[in-house]
């Protein structure tokens, strides 16, 4: 027999970031629990709102299974006596478990004989284990922060004002705090007309008491009334929605019965930066923006109201009014901005303190602008290596690649990252980016454009910032992404150098999204720069600001991005013994680290691999415990054919290996080495490496090395599960 069990937990409006969360973990809670307490169902679906969290189970079954386990008990020697007779032990522990002594067995451990009773346990009822597995459920980690309101001891994102469990018809008896659950929801805060709530008597009625209460509880059923609105409002003056969907999803959650209206601002505001306006009405206020059929920005806004007043126009000037004076602020703090070379802003970041131990954000442009100009040249753009006696040069007139007309091509390049560098901070001292933080960068490249700087040195001010989250959009362009690397790496390394080193979930300078930014970057093959020589470029730029020494920083932080470019590798689903054994060998070249990676896994597929790994393991393991000293194998010592045959086919394939190595042609580098299988088990059941005559035992041991060193740099072949 089953039921069906309905769920809600009413309180006071939840942050709309917390509520999809919340409602996921509860999903996983409800669904582990019940499966622990060997209850089946059907279904599990979860609901939520602002004000209510909501858990549908349908099908629940109305008893536990029975069940059977095994319990241990005292060892033979401690259960019976000389006599065989049961001791006080045994019976206690008999006594203890409710059985009788007829019921008692040895078994045979592989470390002596010891008691076990199998012990048979009686379903219980549902209805008797849903009041505790609910309130559990009300007191498990839903949110990242929790309140406590009144005298009460219970903690919820928000105080909780009611609730409602029901198994079938009956009512499961839950409390929390001085809340205890019966049979009622409540509608709309503003709409709804029984302040008293609804009674429900079945899921059946929820659905349709809320519906009548103004409440929209499925939120995929909300999100679809808003895009809906939202087209519709669009349409109504010609223009397109400009896509939101992160906004989409966050009102959401603002709202229990969406209503979407739309406004207009005066269209002087058009001649601000379109960016400008979008993020006024964004961030602030959660609207929407319209644009024409060529992307340019319409006088119009739309929102989601959470009630349908009876005068829509008075909500709607309300928000006019508000958006108005946040674009009057914008437009005096542009006004204000543009009145002052954007050089100047640069020269401000003087009085800009970036951290306490690092100095100010002038230095740290200094210092990243360096670093820069040393990845541009690695990067083989050779004459960006020509750094000026300072990089405040780039700020200089002469500075602009628009003033440069020199012949040389990588010269441009040069100023570009130069300018570029210097400049990409400047816009934190400017009025705009001080009132919207999120347009930082955005505006340093509106700025630089007005500035007349280049299209290329205000692409790459925009692009210094991105990615700004885990698997968001990369820079385009070159000199972007090797500016973007560089702040990110001057951070980090900086952090490193005076102890800001993240721990748990302290990270307060985001070193860990900026260090899986930079691996982002360098994933792309045009950038093949090694990251341990950025990272000692950096620690070199930063040795007035160590607190260790250089080498123990940089060790640090590449481990720190060992460990996150792991994670990375394992989020995209490669399997852990290839992700080791490349991160075992050379692994700085990330996008060549990658690479290597997938070949192998499509190695795995090679007839010979199994037996080429056990092989290579051999190799390691013997290596492993006698480490050779450096020197090639003497031909002239060896005794064997078999370990003659194998050095030959090791000089053999030596320069092919290293062949496709450099064209980076992993799949057949690896195809290369399985020739040499049948050398190696031939050299194994043959020859004794750890011969007594010292000579021949250290020329064995460096054949093995040379065998090793086939594949050493490419990855570490002894740690693949054969």
């Amino acid at each position: 027999m089953t039921k069906d069990l309905l769920f809600e937990i009413g309180c006071e409006e939840i942050p709309a970031g917390f509520v999809p969360k919340a409602l996921d973990k509860l999903e996983k809670f409800i669904n582990k629990r019940l499966a622990s307490a060997r209850l089946g169902f059907v279904s599990i679906k979860v609901f939520g709102t602002p004000r209510r969290l909501a858990v549908v189970v349908e099908g629940l079954e109305a008893k536990q299974e029975d069940a059977e386990t095994e319990v241990r008990g005292p060892k033979k020697e401690a259960a019976y006596g000389p006599d065989g007779a049961p001791t006080r032990a045994l019976e206690g522990f008999a006594r203890g478990q409710g059985v009788s002594l007829d019921s008692v067995r040895l078994v045979d451990t592989g470390k002596g004989e010891q008691v076990y009773i199998t012990k048979k346990i009686k379903g219980a009822n549902t209805e008797d284990i849903l009041p505790e597995l609910l309130f559990d459920a009300l007191g498990s980690d839903l949110f990242g922060k929790t309140m406590r309101w009144g005298r009460h001891e219970v903690s919820f994102a928000r105080p909780v004002h009611w609730l409602l469990a029901l198994y079938g018809e009956k009512q499961i008896d839950v409390e929390f705090g001085h809340i205890r659950s019966g049979n009622k929801t409540f509608g709309h805060r503003f709409h709804a007309k029984k302040s008293e709530g609804f009674e429900v008597d079945s899921i059946e009625s929820y659905f349709k008491v809320l519906k009548e209460a103004y409440v929209v509880v499925e939120p995929e059923e909300r999100k679809s009334i808003i895009r809906e609105g939202l087209k519709r409002c669009a349409d109504e003056v010609g223009g397109i929605l400009l896509p939101d969907d992160a906004l989409v999803e966050e009102v959401t959650y603002l709202v229990e019965y969406p209503i979407v209206v739309r406004g207009c601002f005066e269209e002087e505001f058009l001649k601000l930066p379109s960016d400008i306006i979008i993020n006024a009405g964004r961030e602030h206020q959660r609207y929407f923006s319209i644009v024409d059929s060529e992307g340019r920005l319409l006088p119009y806004f739309l929102t989601v109201a959470n009630t349908e007043a009876k005068e829509m126009g008075v909500v709607v000037k309300g928000n006019e009014r508000v958006l108005r004076a946040r674009l009057n602020d914008a437009k005096f703090y542009f006004d204000s901005d543009i009145d002052v070379p954007f050089v100047e802003h640069a020269e401000a970041l003087k009085g800009v303190v970036f951290q306490k131990k690092l100095g100010t954000s002038y230095e740290k442009a200094e210092r990243f602008t360096r670093l820069a100009l040393f990845i541009g040249a690695e990067a083989r753009i050779s004459a960006v290596a020509e750094e000026s006696e300072s990089p405040a040069t780039y700020l200089l007139d002469e500075g602009n690649p628009a003033t440069y007309t020199g012949p040389d091509p990588f010269q441009s390049m040069r100023l570009i990252i130069g300018r570029a560098a210097m400049l990409s901070k400047a816009d934190l001292t400017t009025g705009v980016v001080g009132e919207f933080p999120k347009l930082q960068g955005v505006m340093g490249g509106v700025y630089a454009a007005r500035s007349e700087e280049t299209l290329d040195v205000s692409r790459a001010i925009v692009e210094h910032y991105l990615p700004i989250a885990s698997g968001g959009v990369l820079p385009e362009s070159l000199p972007g992404a090797i500016v973007s690397i560089a702040d990110k790496l001057d951070t980090i390394v900086g952090c490193f150098a005076v102890g800001l080193i993240p721990t748990g979930t302290q990270d307060p300078y985001a070193l860990r999204r900026q260090a899986l930014g930079i691996i982002a970057i360098l994933s792309r093959a045009e950038i093949d720069v090694p990251l341990d020589s950025m990272v000692a470029h950096a620690a070199l730029l930063l040795s007035d600001k160590m607190e260790g020494t250089q080498e123990e920083v940089v060790a640090k932080v590449l481990d720190f991005f060992k460990e996150r470019l792991r994670n990375q590798l394992l989020s995209e689903e490669l399997p852990f013994d290839s992700i080791d054994s490349v991160l075992s060998a050379p692994w700085y070249g990330i996008s060549d680290a990658t690479q290597r990676i997938r070949a192998i896994e499509k190695f795995k597929a090679h007839p010979a691999c199994n037996d080429l790994v056990i092989a290579f393991k051999r190799v390691s393991n013997i290596l492993k415990k006698t480490e050779p000293k450096a020197g090639e194998p003497n031909p002239t010592l060896f005794v064997e054919d078999e370990e003659r045959a194998l050095y030959e086919i090791s000089l053999e394939v030596a320069p092919v290996v290293a062949e496709h190595s450099l064209a980076g042609d992993y799949s057949a580098l690896l195809e290369s080495l399985a020739s040499i299988k049948e050398r190696i088990d031939a050299f194994f059941d043959t020859v004794m490496v750890m011969a007594e005559d010292e000579s021949v035992k250290a020329n064995r041991l460096a054949l093995l090395q040379q065998v090793r060193n086939l594949y050493s740099k490419i990855a570490d072949l002894s740690k693949l599960t054969a």
